[in-house]
């Protein structure tokens, strides 16, 4: 199925849309580079820290542990957004196996 008839299949209701949590939050995570940039954040609190700016350390560092997990919690819902919006992206998902688009019976 093509985007166009994708975007009209689901506006009219006539498919419906599976996305794999698990596959969403690893495609999420390596496009965002999650990874490179949870690094740098957590050695950044820990240095904080260490210098004597614990609050602001400990602050830091569970914002680098929180933010990256609601991130990776909510793509199923990001890239449904972004593949109504965007044909390469709706292309790079369904041939990864991230979205499957069923018809309503």
């Amino acid at each position: 199925m093509t985007h166009p008839e994708f975007v009209a299949a689901l506006r009219e209701g006539r498919v419906r849309v599976q996305i794999d949590p698990g596959a969403a939050a690893r495609y999420v995570s390596a496009r965002l580079l999650l990874p490179h940039v949870m690094l740098p954040v957590l050695g950044g609190g820990v240095a904080l820290a260490l210098v004597g700016w614990i609050w602001s350390g400990l602050a830091v560092l569970a914002a680098g542990i929180v933010i990256p997990r609601l991130i990776k919690r909510s793509a199923s819902h990001f890239i449904l957004i972004q593949v109504i919006d965007d044909e390469r992206i709706y292309n790079e998902v369904t041939e990864a196996g991230v979205l499957r688009v069923h018809p309503v019976v």
